[in-house]
């Protein structure tokens, strides 16, 4: 290892003998295609079509849930800023709905904490009571009188 090609990479001055690798787009179209070509083969031919294409399941899953949103067969017109995905399936969601989210789940820990209170509250009651029981039939009891 010479410390020379070391510098001739960093520098620029040699190509890269291992460029990064591009990320893949497919359009709609080529998605909505593969889901039904997938869907349609046979269970042993299902693996040949995505070595053929260069594809994983996971691919035919996104796409298969995106077009059964509505989010992929809407005549090429799917976002392509940051906020989605490549299948389409993540959308930015405005302050209004993060904070309405916020507040269901809080709602929802409240409910449960409410439901346990309510619970405990049962219990002690169940408790207090026998306790005065055992107490009342304590004071019935009195001791045998010896002479």
């Amino acid at each position: 290892m010479s410390t020379s090609s070391g510098k001739e990479s960093a520098s620029g001055g040699g190509a890269d003998p291992a460029p990064k690798p591009s990320r893949r787009v497919f359009s709609p179209e080529y998605k909505l295609a593969m889901v039904a070509e997938y869907e349609s083969a046979a269970n042993g031919e299902k693996g040949a079509i995505l070595r053929r294409e260069g594809l994983y399941s996971s691919h035919i899953i996104e796409w298969t849930r995106a077009r059964d949103a509505g989010q992929l067969g809407n005549g090429g017109a799917e976002k392509t800023d940051a906020a989605t995905t490549v299948a389409g399936a993540r959308v930015k969601k405005s302050a209004e709905q993060i904070e309405l989210e916020k507040l269901r789940r809080q709602n929802e820990k409240l409910q449960a904490d409410l439901k346990k209170t309510r619970m405990a509250l049962d219990i002690m009651g169940k408790a207090h009571a026998l306790l005065e029981e055992l107490s009342e039939s304590a004071d019935d009891d009195s001791p045998p009188k010896r002479s």
